[in-house]
C-alpha cells in the first residue's frame, strides 16, 4: 500500500507507474483505493463509476477497470458534503459529519472489494488517502491504517520533496502515528527530486535512522507525468501548450471531467485557456466549451453571477462557437428542473443560458455507459462515456441532435445557426478522429497526435524511470510478506 505524508505528493502516479513496471514482468496486477474524494470519473465495464486515477492505473496494469477497484468514491456537492458511490453506485449523499457514521458499514464494501481483487491478482497496488498522519480522523478510517491493519497489507510510505520539508513531513509522520502503525511501514520514498541526487543522501539517511524505515529510493521529477490524466484539481491548471487558436474554458467551482480537456492541450495548433473568476472570456477564442458539473445549477449560478451569461451570447453573436459537455450541455438549454432535489431543494427550477431550445429534467436515475457514434453532421465517428443525471429535450435535440449513439438512441443537440452544440458525450477528444473534426470546425491546424498511444508510451517511460530510481525487486518481496 502506498501512503502519503499529505494530499498531491504523487501517490496515484506512482501506483500507475508500478503496475507498469509489474505487469511488464508478467504478474496479474490490479490496483485498488479503498476511499477515494473526486469528481473526475471514470465509467467501468461493469457498468459503475470509480476514481479516474484507478481508470489511469488499471490501464497500466493492462485490465478492465472494475467498480471494485475503488469501492468508495465520494463526489463533493458542497464545502461540507458529498456524493457517496459505494462500489459503483450511488448510495446517498452525507455531510462531513455525518459521513464518519458510515464508515462502519463501508469498511465491509472496502474489504468484499480487495478480497474480489485479490483473488484474481499476483499483486494489488493500494493507493490510499490525503496523509498518512491524519489522526483526528483515524477513528473508523478506512483510507490509510485503518485499512493496513483490517487487510493486513504492508505501506510505503511517499513524501515530495518539491513542496519542502519532506524530510519533517516523514519524520512527523512516524511521531504522531500510534505504534501499531508506525509498525506497517516497511519503507519510505522521496519523490519529485529535482537536482544531483547525491545531495540527498545525508536526508535519506537522516529519514531512516529516525524513522528505523529503509529507504526505497529517490525519484527524480519525470515532467511528463503531468500530462497523464489527472483527477485533482491541480492537474486541471497545468500548463498547456501556446497555439494560435484559443479554446476558452471557464472554471466553476464544481467541474468534472475536467480531463476532457487534456487532448486539446496536447495539439500544437489550440491554446487552452482556463478562465479563473473574475476574468472575462477572451474574445479571440474560436470555442468556449464548457464542461462537466457534479452540481449543474450552483455553476450555472455562479457563470451568471461572473457575468459570462452575457460574454457567451457576445461570443456567439460574433461567429464563435459553444460547445457544452454534459452538465455544460444541461446548462446552454433553456431551462433546468430539478424535482426530486438531486441538486438541493427539491422542486428547484432555473433558466438556463437559452443557447439551446431544450429542457433537462434531473432524474433519480444515473447513467454510466461507454458509447460510441456518428455525428449526424458529417458521420465523423467517435467513441466516449457518458455519466450523467438527467434527461434533455426540446426543438433543437429533436431537429438537429449532434450524434446517433451505435444503438441508435439521438444524442445532444445543435442550434439552428450551428454554433452552439451540446452533448452528453465525455471523451470526445480523446478519440482522434472527433479532435480532428473539431479542431477543422474551429481553424486550427490539425496534427498526427494519437492521444491513446501517447499515454501509453509516456506510462511506460514513467514505469522505466521507475526501475532506474526504485528498488523495484524489494517492493515485490515486502508485497509477499
Amino acid at each position: 500500500m502506498v501512503q502519503g505524508t499529505g494530499s498531491n505528493v504523487g501517490k496515484s502516479l506512482l501506483v500507475a507507474g508500478l503496475c507498469r513496471v509489474f505487469a511488464r514482468r508478467g504478474l496479474r496486477v490490479r490496483p485498488f483505493k479503498p476511499q477515494n474524494m473526486s469528481n473526475n470519473a471514470a465509467v467501468t465495464e461493469d457498468g459503475g463509476e470509480i476514481g479516474r486515477a484507478q481508470a489511469l492505473q488499471a490501464r497500466a496494469a493492462g485490465v478492465a477497470p472494475s467498480v471494485h477497484m475503488n469501492p468508495v468514491l465520494l463526489k463533493p456537492q458542497s464545502e461540507i458534503g458529498s456524493q457517496v458511490v459505494v462500489q459503483g453506485r450511488v448510495a446517498g449523499t452525507a455531510r462531513a459529519r455525518e459521513y464518519q457514521s458510515w464508515k462502519p458499514r463501508l469498511m465491509a464494501a472496502v474489504l468484499d472489494s480487495f478480497g474480489r481483487l485479490s483473488a484474481e491478482a499476483d499483486l494489488v497496488l493500494v493507493e490510499g488517502a490525503g496523509s498518512a498522519s491524519e489522526v483526528n480522523l483515524r477513528a473508523g478510517d478506512i483510507a490509510n491504517m485503518g485499512f493496513s491493519r483490517a487487510a493486513g497489507v504492508p505501506v510505503v510510505l511517499v513524501g515530495d520533496i518539491d513542496r519542502g520539508g519532506v524530510i519533517a513531513s516523514l519524520v512527523g509522520t512516524k511521531a504522531v502515528l500510534d505504534e501499531e502503525d508506525a509498525a506497517m511501514v516497511r519503507g519510505f520514498i522521496v519523490n519529485r527530486f529535482r537536482g544531483d541526487p547525491a545531495l540527498f543522501d545525508s536526508g535519506m539517511r537522516f529519514v531512516a535512522d529516525r524513522t528505523g524505515w529503509p529507504a526505497l529510493g529517490l525519484v527524480p521529477h519525470f515532467r511528463d507525468a503531468a500530462r497523464l490524466p489527472a483527477e485533482d484539481g491541480l492537474g486541471l491548471r497545468r500548463e498547456g501548450r501556446r497555439g494560435a487558436v484559443v479554446i476558452a474554458v471557464p472554471v466553476t467551482p464544481w467541474i468534472s471531467n475536467f480531463d476532457d480537456l487534456d487532448p486539446l492541450r496536447e495539439e500544437p495548433g489550440v491554446e487552452v485557456v482556463l478562465v479563473e473568476p473574475d476574468r472575462t472570456l477572451p474574445v479571440e477564442a474560436a470555442l468556449v466549451l464548457l464542461p462537466g458539473s457534479k452540481t449543474t445549477i450552483d455553476d450555472l449560478m455562479f457563470i451568471r453571477a461572473q457575468g459570462w451569461d452575457i460574454d457567451l451570447k457576445a461570443h456567439v453573436r460574433r461567429g464563435g462557437r459553444v460547445l457544452g459537455l454534459c452538465g455544460g450541455y444541461q446548462m446552454l438549454g433553456t431551462r433546468i428542473d430539478d424535482p426530486f432535489g438531486i441538486e438541493g431543494e427539491a422542486g428547484r427550477s432555473v433558466e438556463g443560458l437559452g443557447l439551446l431550445d431544450v429542457a433537462t429534467v434531473l432524474t433519480t436515475n444515473k447513467r454510466l455507459e461507454a458509447v460510441a457514434g456518428t455525428t449526424l453532421a458529417d458521420d465523423a465517428p467517435f467513441s466516449g462515456y457518458e455519466m450523467h443525471i438527467g434527461e434533455t429535450s426540446g426543438p433543437d435535440a429533436a431537429s438537429r441532435a449532434f450524434a446517433r449513439l451505435a444503438n441508435g438512441q439521438l444524442d445532444g443537440a445543435v442550434s439552428a445557426d450551428g454554433r452552439v452544440t451540446g452533448t452528453y458525450v465525455h471523451g470526445l477528444f480523446a478519440d482522434d478522429r472527433q479532435r480532428a473534426r473539431w479542431l477543422a470546425l474551429i481553424g486550427a491546424q490539425t496534427s498526427d497526435l494519437a492521444y491513446e498511444a501517447l499515454v501509453d508510451d509516456i506510462l511506460d517511460r514513467f514505469a522505466d524511470h521507475l526501475e532506474a530510481h526504485l528498488d523495484c525487486d524489494r517492493l515485490l518481496a515486502l508485497s509477499a510478506r
